[in-house]
């Protein structure tokens, strides 16, 4: 049976474009008819696009995402990487499952930026794990943080992040903060290596705005967007709010975020839960 459809694919690294998985799912799918073609930058997206297959792991869906998710065009993960929170699927379900319109389109909230003064060169706005300020010279930052008009102490540390709930499993859990369902409608606020000790993470509600500058003696702080980094001018203040589109995220099924946690960070692994 042919099938009428258009499907972009993502390949961050070179070794993958000769793996022989890779070669049979686009052979499949393009004897069924499916019209096929490769993505490098946003500007590469076409209309009328049904999904875009990212081939690797996390950090290369995170880099498919960002070339596709202003176009609403949704994004399946086929797994070539380690932890594979977002890039779930095996390689040989994938084409049949496509093929027969057998997977689920979840949405995902994505941070957007706003610069009090100039942006970067080359800025994109848009976060869809996490927003920080990281310390650049080998002193802490000082971090003044607003939530919605109300300013929180000045946390000492290496930086302050803002995360979502997709990027709760992400650089926010490596630096102490919580684990939130993918569907939670929260913003996480979590120190990164504090020197406050009585300073911790907290939740605040998607829809409250975040407003975060830093102080530094060298003058500068940087601004990371998920895996892209900027200089920033200490005392330059960033807005962070909810963009106007949402990440659309394909998978194999209904997500099961618990079991992802317990195959993949081995959570509540003990001898007393053992079920042998």
């Amino acid at each position: 049976m042919q099938v009428s459809m258009k499907i972009g694919y993502y390949i961050k690294k070179l070794a993958l474009r000769d793996d022989e998985r890779i070669g049979a799912l686009l052979d499949r799918l393009r004897s069924a008819g499916v019209g096929l073609y490769a993505i490098e930058t946003s500007a590469d997206v076409r209309e009328q696009t049904s999904l875009v297959l990212s081939f690797g792991g996390d950090g290369t869906f995170l880099s498919a995402a960002h070339r596709v998710a202003e176009a609403g065009v949704p994004v399946m993960g086929v797994n070539f990487g380690r932890m594979g929170f977002l890039s779930d699927n095996r390689a040989e379900d994938v084409a049949d499952a496509i093929l027969s319109g057998c997977y689920e389109v979840e949405e995902r909230d994505v941070l957007h930026v706003s610069c009090e003064g100039a942006c970067p060169e080359n800025f994109w706005p848009y976060a869809i794990n996490e927003v920080a300020l990281h310390r650049i010279g080998a002193e802490m930052l000082g971090v003044d943080v607003n939530v919605s008009g109300a300013e929180l102490p000045t946390y000492w540390a290496d930086g302050v992040l803002v995360a979502t709930s997709t990027g709760s499993t992400a650089y926010s859990l490596s630096a102490g903060g919580p684990i939130c369902l993918p569907d939670s409608q929260v913003r996480l606020i979590t120190p990164i290596a504090p020197h406050n000790l009585n300073l911790r993470p907290m939740a605040v509600p998607i829809d409250a705005p975040v407003r975060m500058s830093a102080r530094a003696r060298c003058g500068k702080a940087l601004l990371s967007l998920d895996n892209r980094s900027y200089a920033l001018p200490c005392g330059e203040a960033i807005t962070i709010g909810k963009a106007p589109f949402t990440l659309k995220r394909a998978s194999l099924g209904k997500p099961n975020f618990i079991e992802a946690l317990r195959s993949r960070f081995f959570w509540g692994q003990d001898v007393r839960n053992s079920t042998e």
